[in-house]
């Protein structure tokens, strides 16, 4: 008989407090954005310490109206590491400004500052430092490196919710922070992002860019359209999901951190493999590895029923965004090489376990 599967992730949903609060938002008929959709971003602030936080259907939608509200647009250059998910270049694109992608850290397989710098021209706005499986930029040297040239920063924080750098959360140090509400993400909304800032002004361009750019919630009648904006509500059906899952945030937490905690434990001086530091204000959305012989291994894992994710290939071996191989070294030698191991918060030590001697058995080090 085969082994229970060990999942690399897997949501949790439909709790009695979810249940309770999705029967409230359809008891109300309305199951458009409302009160619900409020009570949830206020719960986000809160939670990260910012004066405004804004709902959005997904990060993308996000860090794209973040972007637009600070004034990107048709000409202008953006900054976005190379090693991220596409959707972090593609919303750069919907600006109309151009995606310049930059080399990553090989330490952290963050944005590279040196790399950063050398992209700089008359032409950059904004930088799009991304916080990799809850690792934290350089914020120090980014904000140094933003303020000598005058760019603004957006904070791709959809793997770092709660996550700290010098005790400041991520998704709070830059103009505005992005988290999403994914299903592979400590708490989900199915799909789902927020935008958190404490700038007054742009609180309110982001709230008159994602509404049709009205400046309150109106009717659909004669309502003031004061810009030009869009349709990127949120629901109260999806804001009930997240209230109620925000009741195991810190249990997940938990979770995760201590899956992480094992691994490294475990898996130390192995050759062949070495696990992404983490420092102690970072939630680690996912464990992560550099590993000489990944595909056969993850080749290896699945035979053992053991579940594990591949990272992205970097944004310039993509057609959309195609670049030379040598302007990239770090993330052309690294992404070959890195694997999500089993992260999921319902694991357990045994479960952990149980994937560090097969990864030991792998490398021969049993």
């Amino acid at each position: 008989m085969a082994n229970p599967k060990i999942p690399w992730w897997l949501p949790q949903v439909g709790s009695d407090q979810e249940r309770k609060l999705i029967n409230q938002a359809l008891d109300n008929n309305f199951i458009n954005e409302g009160p619900l959709a409020t009570k949830f971003e206020q719960e986000i602030a809160q939670l990260v310490g910012t004066k405004y936080a804004i709902a959005t259907p997904n990060c993308t939608a996000a860090i794209f109206l973040s972007l637009k509200a600070l004034g990107i647009g048709h000409g202008d250059e953006v900054l976005v590491p190379d090693m991220t998910f596409i959707a972090t270049a593609n919303a750069v694109d919907l600006t109309g400004a151009r995606t310049v992608l930059v080399d990553v850290h090989p330490d952290t397989l963050t944005i590279d500052m040196s790399a950063a710098r050398k992209a700089i021209t008359s032409r950059t706005k904004a930088i799009v430092p991304v916080h990799v499986t809850g690792r934290a930029s350089d914020m120090d040297a980014l904000l140094t490196l933003a303020n000598d040239h005058r760019l603004a920063i957006v904070e791709d924080a959809a793997e770092a919710l709660m996550s700290k750098y010098h005790s400041q959360f991520l998704g709070t140090i830059g103009k505005t922070g992005c988290f999403s509400f994914s299903p592979n993400k400590t708490i989900t909304t199915g799909q789902g992002g927020m935008i958190v800032t404490n700038d007054p002004e742009l609180h309110t361009k982001l709230r008159m860019l994602k509404d049709q750019g009205r400046p309150v919630r109106g009717t659909g009648g004669d309502d003031r359209h004061d810009v030009i904006g869009y349709n990127f509500k949120f629901t109260d059906l999806q804001a009930a999901v997240g209230l109620g899952q925000l009741s195991f945030l810190n249990q997940r937490i938990t979770r995760m951190k201590r899956n992480y905690e094992l691994y490294a434990q475990e898996l130390k001086n192995i050759n062949g493999l070495t696990i992404f530091p983490n420092k102690h204000e970072e939630i680690p959305q996912w464990t992560d590895a550099i590993i000489e012989r990944r595909d056969e291994l993850e080749t290896y894992l699945r035979t053992q029923n053991i579940d594990c994710r591949k990272y992205w290939f970097p944004l310039h071996q993509q057609l959309a965004y195609r670049l030379p191989d040598d302007n990239f070294p770090h993330s052309t030698s690294l992404s070959p090489k890195c694997l999500w191991l089993p992260s999921a918060f319902t694991l357990t030590d045994e479960a952990v376990l149980t994937v560090c001697i097969a990864l030991k058995k792998f490398l021969r080090t049993v």
